[in-house]
This record gives structure tokens, sequence and C-alpha cells, in this order.
């Protein structure tokens, strides 16, 4: 027996593995969640990962027909069939991982040169004396000019409230923050400038803690968002803020704490203060924008949706309730519409797609879903209102994707594989999980392309509901069936026929066939959990080659924290909002009738 190393990226998790285990026994002792739900017998395909670097076993003839010819030229393969002949790195995509190692990828890589609007400078100053009595800030602002040739300019109220006491307890040797000609944070010259990027969406908030100078990512961390307690869709939440001002303020309240833990949980992490954070971006939908701005939102909810500020805009932190740097600002990035907002500009900017030639789709699929088209050079895109089935909301034994959860689904005639987040018992289903039930419901007959449950021997009726046994009783002894029930079904399809029929509508609107489509970008949370394949099945996704497709993690964190580090890049943000068209749904004519047809499955 032979061992050698085997690095799997981006997930960190290394070791040894000896030359009769396959990769996937090497992933299952390393840590490594890989899908795999026919337990490494070859047969569902879903354990790919691309080996980088070292020798391996020879292709099998499951890898034949699991695989494109494109993959196994990219150096695809299934790891529960790829033996080691000498060490290996190997890169697992994010779609081959499960829900909980998911969460862990951050997402896009791209390449930012590092010109945050806030830059340091470390001054060493002369003490006042009975001779030379100085103001403190006239000597701190004569420091800077005399060693760094910066300038006079403003000094943030909140900071010249702890200057005297700052400077002479950190011995007249200080590190500056300075944005533009403002001091915002005073520091000793060992502390780090940090930054704070987050992607706030109707559901989770997604958080970043980022060293300014070489736009390093320190810590993240995802949270719920708490409005959620007050309706799970921004329509209902746009609908109480206009009919309450308290309703509002507390939604608004319970937002800033949620961040303020966030921040504390991201420092402990690094074991640094938030005072260090001295600039933060944060993105969102329109509705989620205003509410965390205490902007008016009664127009928001009315035709024609016209959002109040479109603006990218600077704000205090301490004005939002934000704890920061005493006088650290927060960048709100652009909006483009009434629902489609900073994350999606955010989302455009962090895959590059404005900068592309071809005809590119991107979709940011959530319980708000955007969409931006990208045909050679001009942008044009819509938001759909997918509701909260993604999340396992409204669907009968539907839950988040947690342990315990059903996230993926294979039939084979009247035999069924799952895979469970954490193994164990199952729970519930997540999802991505009901995704590939329908999916292979409709491929196996069970589902007619309306969505109506034909006869099968695992298909009963309960309370004049049809329903699929996913779990029977008998394997869940003193619980009830995990069933998939006829009403789960319908509210997958109008979900999936939300993004279909949006979709539809910016091709139609540029005169082209989907067909057409070079690429397919998909990102958001759910985005990086679902099967493709299990998409394209059921009609959610246009039927076009699989390596058209890329799944790309939370693509609106990534442009959150491109513009945390790069004025360039918040230029850019800027003129994507500026150039990226919006077309209004409701305006289209006969939307119903494309919506009402792209419910059907497949």
């Amino acid at each position: 027996m032979t061992l050698y190393h085997i690095d799997f990226e981006p997930v960190g998790r290394r070791g040894d593995c000896a030359d009769d285990q396959s990769i996937l026994a090497a992933a299952r002792k390393l840590s490594v969640d890989l899908v795999s739900i026919c337990g490494g017998l070859g047969s569902c395909g879903r354990c790919q990962v691309q080996i980088v670097a070292g020798q391996v076993s020879p292709l099998t003839a499951d890898e034949e027909i699991a695989l494109t010819p494109r993959e196994i030229e990219q150096g695809y393969r299934l790891a529960c069939q790829t033996f080691p002949l000498s060490d290996v790195k190997v890169h697992v995509p994010a779609q081959s991982l499960t829900a909980p190692q998911r969460t862990q990828v951050e997402g896009l890589d791209v390449a930012a040169q590092p010109d945050p609007p806030v830059c340091h400078f470390d001054v060493q100053i002369a003490p006042p004396t009975l001779h030379s009595p100085i103001a403190d800030d006239r000597s701190l602002w004569n420091a800077l000019a005399e060693q760094h040739q910066v300038q006079p300019g403003i000094v943030d109220f909140r900071v010249a409230q702890i200057l005297s006491p700052r400077l002479r307890d950190l011995n007249w040797s200080v590190r500056v923050g300075l944005r533009g000609n403002e001091i915002v944070a005073l520091g000793s010259p060992a502390q780090r400038l940090l930054g704070f990027a987050a992607d706030i969406g109707t559901t989770k908030i997604a958080g970043y803690l980022v060293d300014l100078e070489t736009g390093q990512t320190l810590a993240s961390q995802g949270l719920m968002n708490p409005q959620i307690s007050y309706g799970e869709d921004v329509v209902t939440r746009i609908d109480l803020a206009r009919r309450s001002s308290a309703d509002a303020e507390r939604m608004r309240q319970l937002l800033t704490d949620a961040l303020n833990q966030m921040l504390d949980g991201l420092c402990t992490q690094v074991h640094v203060q938030s005072e260090q954070i001295v600039e933060a971006v944060i993105v969102g939908n329109t509705a989620i924008h205003h509410l965390f701005l205490r902007l008016p939102v009664i127009q928001l909810g009315l035709a024609p949706y016209i959002p109040a500020m479109r603006a990218a805009l600077d704000i205090k932190a301490h004005d939002l309730g934000l704890r920061l740097a005493p006088g650290a600002y927060v960048h709100l990035l652009p909006n483009i519409a009434g629902y489609a907002g900073a994350d999606h500009v955010a989302m455009i900017l962090a895959t590059r797609i404005a900068e592309t030639d071809g005809i590119i789709l991107a979709l940011d699929i959530g319980t708000n879903t955007e969409i931006c088209l990208n045909h050679r050079g001009r942008l044009a895109s819509v938001s759909c209102a997918s509701g909260p089935a993604f999340e396992g909301a409204h669907i009968q034994f539907g839950m988040r994707a947690a342990p315990g959860a059903i996230e993926h689904m294979r039939m084979t005639q009247d035999q069924i594989e799952y895979q469970i987040i954490g193994g164990g018992v199952p729970v519930g289903i997540c999802g991505s999980g009901l995704l590939d039930v329908v999916a292979q419901l409709r491929l196996n007959g069970v589902l007619n392309r309306h969505g109506q449950m034909q006869n099968h021997p695992r298909v009963r009726e309960t309370n004049g509901v049809r329903e699929f046994v996913l779990v029977s009783e008998q394997q869940r002894p003193g619980q009830k069936a995990i069933v998939v029930s006829q009403l789960d079904v319908r509210e997958l399809q109008l979900a999936k026929g939300a993004i279909r029929a949006g979709i539809q509508v910016l091709v139609e609107s540029e005169g082209i066939a989907e067909q057409d489509i070079g690429r397919v970008i998909i990102a958001g949370a759910f985005g990086t959990f679902i099967d493709v394949a299990s998409a394209v099945t059921i009609g959610m996704l246009p039927t076009l080659p699989r390596d058209c497709f890329s799944q790309v993690g939370n693509a609106a964190g990534t442009g959150a924290r491109l513009a945390l580090i790069s004025r360039e890049q918040r230029a850019r943000a800027q003129a994507i909002a500026e150039r990226a068209g919006y077309i209004e749904l409701a305006s289209v004519p006969g939307f119903q009738r494309k919506f009402a047809q792209a419910t059907f499955l497949g």
C-alpha cells in the first residue's frame, strides 16, 4: 500500500490517501462532504471533482456516461471512480459539496487592485509644550503635511471628541485613517485598517471582514435576516412599513442589531476591534435598502414601483446605528429600479458580464430572483417574485438547508436514493431536494407536464390531496411519513415559472431565442445548491448544453467586497446602474399567459 497526499481546494482540507482508496473515500476521511446519492457506485454522477495536478487512475465506463466530452477534457472525474497514482490536487466545484460546506465557499474569486477610499498614514507628532502650545488637531495636520505631504482637511466630529486622549494614550505615535480630506479613524501604528461588506438578502445576510490594504477576506459569516418574522417576501414588509411607522422602525432596528451581531462575531474570529473597521459597503434589493435607511417605501408597492433613491450613497455608520470606527462611512451601491437593487448591481459587477462579449444570462436566485441578459453589450434586467419555496417555506415537510434535510434525490423505477445533510435520519426536505424530487418524478412519469400526479405505488391520497411518499412511516417509526404533495409541486411550479417567464421576456425583448444564449451564470445561495440538470428537466432553466452553465455562489457578496476595496470598482458599479435597462414584468403584454405556460414541467 502506498500513501499519497490529497489536497482539496477551495475547502482547504488535505491529508494522506492510500492508493486503494478512491478520491471520494479520501474526501470522507478528511471531512469534505461530497454529494454522493448512490453511495459511491458511480451511477448518480454527482461527486464530480476536477483533477488540477497529479496522476490518477484511467477513466471508467461510468464516467464516460456521466461526464461530457468537454468536462473530461477539462479534467473532471467522478470522485468515487478515481484513485490516486501520485500526490493529487483536487478542485471541488460548489455543486459537488453538500449544503453546509457550500456555505463556506466564498463564491467568485475576482481580482481587483486594492484602492480603498480610506488610506492610512503613520505619523509621529511633537507633543505641545509651554513654548509651543499648538492645538492637537493642528499638530496632527502639521505632521501629516510634513511626513506625507497631506494637505489639511477636516476631522470627523466623533474623532474630534476622542482626539486629545487618543494622541496621549498612543504616546503621539498614531495611524491616521484618511477618507479624502477627512480623518475618520485614529489607531496605533500596528493596527490594520479593516472593511466590512454585507449582502442583505430577503432571507439571509452574508457578511465579510476584509483587510483594506491587501483585499484579503479575513472572515465571513451568514445569518438569517430577522425581518423574515415580518413577512417572507418584501411586498409584505413594504405593506407593513407603509401602514405602521412603528413596525417600519422595528424592522430597521432588527436589521441593525443583526449587522452589529455579525460585526462582533467577525471581529472575534480574527481577534480585532470593531473600531478598526473604517469603511463598509452594504448591498440589498431596493426594498431592503429603503427599509434599512428608513426611506419611504409606499411608492415601491404601487405601480410604477419607483425607488425614492437610485443614486449611490455615503452615510456615516453611527447614523445607521452600526458600531464601526468613529468616523466610518457606509457606502451603498446604486439601485436600478423598484425591484432591481444594489445587490443586482453587485452581482453584475462580480460576474463581469457587462464587460464580456456574446450573449450571457446571469441569475441571482432567491426569494426574489433578479435576471440580467447581456446581448452583445446591451444590458437588460427583470426581477421575479419566485417566492419562498426554494427555502423550504410553504412546503408541507419543507425546511431550510440544515442537518436532516433531504437535499438530493434520485429515482429509478420504484427505487429511491437520497442524500441527507449531515447524514442520519431524514426530518424534512430543503429547496434543492424538492427541485430534485419534482425533476425525478417528471422523468419517471409520476408527474405529467402540467404537474399532476399520476398513479404510482408510492402515490397515495390524504384528505383529498395526492402525495408522493419519500420516506414511509415504517422508515420513521412513530412519526409521519415524509411526503411531497400535489400542493408542494404547485408551489415549486409557481417559483420556477416566474423565473422561466422572466428569462423569456428578456430574450424576446432582444429579438433572440433561448438557444442563442452562450453562457448562463447562476448566483445566489439557492443557486449554489441546485442541480442544474434538475432545473433544466423541470423547465426552470433553458435547455442548453451542461457546460454552458456555471454556479458562482454569492456573487452579490463578491461585488460588495470589490466595491469595498476599490474606488474603481465603485465607479464601474455606477456605470452598470446607469447602463442597465429594466423591464417591469407587469408592463409586458400577455405576461400572465407567458407565466402560466412557464409553469409547465419540461
